[in-house]
């Protein structure tokens, strides 16, 4: 079994809905890293003109290769990436080799047998 690691940066506000359609989608599990900041094309500003930092939730899904796109796609689709500048971005990595998640497999290797 070959995993990804998908790495989405979620306005906070959206982080709970990102992760149960994450999971929904096919995701087991998710590591969440709180206060997260980045700025996206044009920079947030009020109406003072004072930059206006908006936080950030970095999300961090160890995923099956065969669940990654729709995970993605779905995740971007949640947060509402394509909206506008800013609202979040995510990507997914090849992972070589993973340890840690051997109780997750078992449910794993059914799940994708049955989607494929």
């Amino acid at each position: 079994m070959r995993f990804k690691l998908i790495v989405a940066f979620v306005e906070d506000s959206k982080t709970d809905q990102v992760l149960d359609a994450a999971r929904q989608a096919g995701a087991t599990g998710a590591t969440v890293i709180n206060n997260a900041r980045g700025e996206g094309l044009n920079q947030k500003t009020t109406f003072f003109g004072l930059t206006l930092e908006v936080q950030k939730d970095m999300v961090l899904f160890v995923v099956e290769e065969h669940l990654s796109r729709q995970i993605l796609e779905t995740i971007n689709e949640v947060g509402e990436f394509e909206t506008e500048s800013g609202q979040g971005i995510a990507f997914q990595i090849d992972i070589e080799d993973v340890v840690g998640i051997s109780h997750q497999v078992e449910k794993l290797t059914k799940y994708v047998e049955d989607e494929l």
